[in-house]
């Protein structure tokens, strides 16, 4: 099997809080992987380091070949990132965002043009190219920050809480996206708060209080702990005093 992700013993300690307590993980190329937990499991820290926006406290991890510490810019060229909560300009119009992204991943003007042309056909968007972001709706806009996220054809997409607000629809079409994309060998890395989304992943990890409490396919989990929805685990690892309170 040959890794896109290796993850060993990665701790984040700010002062005294640990917000990431020696976890480990490998992520194989092509994979979906969902990376679960609740909120302030430390999900996003252990994301930022990931992708070298943080340095990790100890332990190691590398993305795509690359040591997350000492080859960031490196790691950096070879990942797509995105956010809920910030990933396109809202006073941009949808080319150039591709335009700008495009130029801060190193792509040449004709190749931005033509994968930028592209895409907007792709994702039936075209007749509003020139429009600002802000006047989309949400749904299209996830998806075309998912399609500027992969406007490099990076090895590693990460994807945090990619499908926040959108509608059910808009959801399901955006993991069709993801599946397309890991297709073609793009290994995805995604946090999700939807349960039935993990569902889709090809094995997911539940952080709970800066640990891996769980990690397996789908399937193996539930069996593992004799339930019929991941959202039951989740409920079990997450919040153990509502899932025995009564």
């Amino acid at each position: 099997m040959t890794l896109a992700i290796e993850v060993r013993d990665l701790t984040r300690r700010f002062g005294s809080f640990t917000a990431v307590d020696s976890i480990s993980v490998d992520v194989a190329v092509g994979e979906v992987f969902g990376f679960l937990g609740a909120n302030g499991a430390g999900k996003t820290t252990a994301i930022k380091v990931l992708i070298g926006l943080l340095a990790p406290s100890s332990g190691s991890a590398r993305v795509a070949g690359f040591d997350v510490l000492t080859q960031s810019e490196e790691v950096r060229k070879r990942i797509g990132y995105m956010s809920q909560r910030f990933s396109l300009y809202d006073d941009l119009t949808p080319r150039e965002n591709i335009t700008l992204y495009g130029g801060i991943y190193g792509l040449a003007d004709a190749e931005i043009r033509a994968r930028g042309d592209a895409m907007l056909n792709d994702l039936g968007i075209m007749h509003v190219a020139d429009k600002l972001v802000s006047t989309l709706p949400l749904g299209w806009k996830q998806k075309l920050s998912f399609s500027v996220a992969m406007l490099h054809r990076p090895d590693v997409v990460f994807l945090d809480e990619p499908t926040g607000g959108v509608d059910p629809v808009t959801r399901r079409q955006f993991w069709e996206m993801i599946y397309a994309a890991a297709a073609r060998g793009t290994t995805v890395f995604v946090t999700t708060h939807y349960m039935d989304e993990a569902e889709y992943c090809d094995r997911l990890s539940i952080m709970v209080d800066g640990r891996i409490a769980a990690m397996g396919t789908p399937a193996a989990l539930k069996a593992e702990f004799g339930v019929s929805s991941i959202d039951e685990v989740f409920v079990r690892l997450a919040r153990p005093a509502t899932a025995t309170a009564g």
